[in-house]
Order: C-alpha cells, then sequence, then structure tokens
C-alpha cells in the first residue's frame, strides 16, 4: 500500500546517521506524532521496540525488531526494521547510509498497510507528506546532535549522485 523511498546526501557520516536512527528511545523528544517510544530489549545489534504514535483522533502502538548492521568495509551502515506486532497488516523500513564525498548518502525506505481500512485511508491521505516530515526530523536531529551542516546540498547533487 503506501510505500515512500527518499535519497538525499547529507553532511554526516553514516556511523552518525546510524547512532541517530539507532537511538529508538528518543524518539518522542525530535519525532513527530511520535507519543512514546520503550525498548523491551537490546541484545547485540538487535533490539525489540514498542512505538506509540498519534495522529489527529488515532492513536496507535506496535512492536518492531530493529537490526542495526555494523558498518563494513566499505564504511556502509544499515538499519532494518521488521514489523512484530500492532495494527499494521504488514511494516517494512530501511535506512542505507553511504559513504559520500559531500557526506553520506541516505536511502530510506518504508512500506505498511493499516488493518483499520478508516486509519488506513486517513493516513494515506498524507502519507507521503507525513513521512518526508519525519525522514526531515531525522536531519534536524543530526544538526542538533552533531551541529548545523556547513551547507544544504540541493536535490540536483542528489539525483546526480544516485543515478
Amino acid at each position: 500500500m503506501p510505500t515512500y523511498t527518499e535519497k538525499k546526501i547529507v553532511p554526516y557520516t553514516p556511523a552518525q546517521l546510524s547512532a541517530l536512527v539507532a537511538d529508538v528511545g528518543k524518539y518522542p523528544q525530535f519525532l513527530p506524532w511520535c507519543a512514546g517510544a520503550r525498548i523491551r530489549s537490546h541484545v547485540d545489534n538487535v533490539l525489540i521496540a514498542d512505538l506509540s504514535i498519534g495522529f489527529g483522533p488515532f492513536r496507535e502502538s506496535f512492536t518492531s525488531r530493529v537490526t542495526i548492521l555494523p558498518q563494513d568495509a566499505e564504511g556502509v551502515c544499515e538499519i532494518k526494521v521488521q514489523y512484530q506486532n500492532g495494527p499494521f497488516k504488514y511494516l517494512n523500513n530501511r535506512w542505507h547510509f553511504a559513504p559520500h564525498a559531500q557526506g553520506c548518502l541516505v536511502d530510506f525506505y518504508v512500506d505498511f498497510e493499516f488493518r483499520n481500512i478508516i486509519l488506513q485511508k486517513a493516513i494515506g491521505a498524507v502519507f507521503t507528506e507525513a513521512v518526508h516530515r519525519m525522514v526531515a526530523a531525522f536531519l534536524k536531529r543530526a544538526g542538533t546532535v552533531y551541529g548545523a551542516p556547513a551547507a544544504e546540498i540541493s536535490a540536483v547533487e542528489v539525483a546526480a549522485a544516485t543515478k
């Protein structure tokens, strides 16, 4: 059902961005619509997390398995999220962070479907904008945690870099 992918070059390292996304417990501090986060377990590079989201009159909680793949020899980091339990039929989410001359190429992907058709239609109407705002919130958080970037990188540069 709703699928979203975004590629963007940002002036941070893959390790910095991976650490930021992996810090699930801090999501309510900066992520739109995230009303709560609880880490159930964290063993090695896998954590089980409960997230509560609120959107208008809707409030839902779900559990995910978050796998944080360590930086490989090329400097690539990846985080994969697998849905465990909650209001979705399915949820697939992936963050891929690759080194780039100007910092990091972020490749974000999410695909999901709610079980509740009313909730699915409500979210579907604003899905792209909502996910875009969430990605922007992570990048704003990177500025807060790691310092503001010297300059923004244009969408034209992203398009050229990802071809």
